[in-house]
């Protein structure tokens, strides 16, 4: 796989895990979304875009970017139709990004959360694979069979449910709750808390989009 692009957000940012992946040489190109702009200043890592309305982080912080150093900056009105974080990712598609890891799109703001999980339709859409990540949890979206090693899972747990309608003919194999030709539904929690009993989980669909959430508790 291509090398890996961040987008910061202004969710939960875990200072070592986010430190960790930012600094890590997997990581080609960086991206700050407003309030996680903090983040990077603080921890003097240098981005390769800066865009958002910067309506959550001080102005000196913006002012440093934009006086200081030569990161693009893309400032938007704060009455737009996209979240900050929408319009990151949109730019990685523009960029032709096609690894892309998202910190900062969980936290205490459940709305904010779900905008971030379904935005990554973008990214599907255009053959990028995109992640939501902080240290408990990786979400991503699949529109095709997708098989999971055990050894590079992200956790025990993971969790499967349907982003736009019913997800005919669902499959399960290799997890502590089978399923099979089962019609997913977004009405029920039956597919919440399953676990990898097997070497690999493999899940399979003829069509639909369906949110994988795994979780280390």
């Amino acid at each position: 796989m291509s090398k890996r692009t961040v987008i910061v957000s202004g969710g939960l940012l875990e200072e070592e895990f986010a430190a960790g992946i930012l600094r890590d040489e997997d990581t080609e190109l960086i991206i700050g979304v407003d309030r996680g702009l903090a983040f990077l200043y603080e921890h003097k890592i240098l981005p390769d875009y800066i865009v958002g309305d910067f309506d959550s982080v001080p102005k000196e912080i913006i002012a440093y970017y934009k006086e200081k150093t030569k990161v693009p900056v893309r400032e938007f009105n704060p009455v737009k139709d996209a979240t900050d974080t929408e319009i990151a990712l949109r730019l990685c598609m523009d960029l032709r990004r096609q690894n892309i890891c998202i910190l900062g799109g969980t936290g205490t703001r459940v709305d904010h959360i779900w905008a971030n999980v379904q935005i990554l339709k973008i990214a599907l859409d255009a053959g990028a694979d995109a992640r939501i990540m902080d240290t408990h949890n990786r979400i991503r979206l699949l529109k095709e069979d997708f098989v999971l090693k055990k050894e590079e899972a992200y956790g025990p747990y993971f969790s499967v449910f349907p982003l736009a309608g019913t997800v005919e003919n669902f499959n399960l194999k290799g997890a502590k709750y089978p399923l099979s030709h089962h019609e997913l539904t977004p009405f029920d929690s039956l597919c919440v808390s399953n676990e990898i009993v097997g070497d690999e989980l493999e899940i399979s669909f003829p069509f639909g989009v369906v949110i994988l959430m795994e979780t280390k508790d």
